[in-house]
């Protein structure tokens, strides 16, 4: 597994927080995959610290509060979904939007 355990445990309180299902949109990457689809350089996925959720403007501002309860406190904020990750080698807190 490529995921970091806290990302996972924190995804999951996340999800109960929230209480409705969150669609994964991406995970880990490898460094290929992760230029292809556009990725950053340094990109958290790449280290397994990351994920984005898609999201409605009805589903956004739950996902986000609960995403924040649980403790992430790297949130990017896009149209059509949410990136949280705990990557512990990048500033925090920071809140982004596109």
């Amino acid at each position: 597994m490529n995921m970091h355990l806290s990302t996972l445990q924190m995804l999951q309180q996340a999800r109960t927080i929230a209480g409705i299902p969150f669609k994964i949109n991406s995970g880990y990457r490898t460094k290929a995959h992760n230029a292809k689809v556009g990725g950053v350089k340094n990109s958290s996925h790449t280290r397994g610290y990351a994920i984005d959720i898609a999201t409605t403007t009805a589903t956004q501002p739950k996902i986000i509060a609960a995403l924040r309860s649980a403790g992430f406190r790297r949130i990017g904020i896009y149209k059509s979904f949410v990136h949280a990750d705990n990557d512990p080698s990048l500033p925090t807190p920071a809140t982004w939007y596109y």
